[in-house]
């Protein structure tokens, strides 16, 4: 192994460990919320064009039963409903109902108002840091998603 692939190796696992400890940092934010981070995150998966269930338990990195059991709680507080899929008719699509884009509204709101005041206890310069990084995080996510 050359030192360039030694390098990127150590990237690699101090990015994974900042990653780690961000997911746990993020899940702690709000711990009085209505919701939890994972009940948000999968809220905010299905925000844009819903997705079938497969697709959750994918993102989530859950067996499809237990993504199964996650959306079905989510149905029970009426913030999810189910509609047939556009592109296959035996499929079926998770969506937004209007009470889980509200809730998704204001959950999300009052988690970034949180983030807000503890990144202004970051510098200038260390906010920019942060501000030049999501872009190349961003684009990082796109190659994932795109399974390049």
């Amino acid at each position: 192994m050359n030192g360039k692939d030694t390098e990127l190796l150590q990237l690699a696992a101090d990015y994974r460990d900042s990653l780690r400890q961000s997911v746990y940092f993020v899940r702690q934010l709000d711990v009085e919320a209505e919701l939890s981070a994972a009940q948000l995150s999968l809220l905010n998966m299905v925000a844009d064009d819903g997705l079938r269930v497969s697709a959750i338990a994918a993102n989530l990195g859950m067996k499809v039963p237990s993504a199964t059991e996650a959306i079905k709680r989510l149905e029970t507080f009426g913030y999810l409903e189910r509609s047939t899929d556009p592109e296959d008719s035996r499929a079926v699509v998770i969506r937004l109902s209007e009470s889980g884009r509200e809730i998704v509204t204001q959950s999300n709101t009052r988690r970034n108002e949180l983030m807000a005041e503890l990144l202004a206890r970051l510098s200038p310069a260390q906010q920019e840091c942060l501000r030049a990084a999501i872009p190349v995080i961003a684009q990082l996510n796109s190659t994932f998603t795109q399974g390049n």
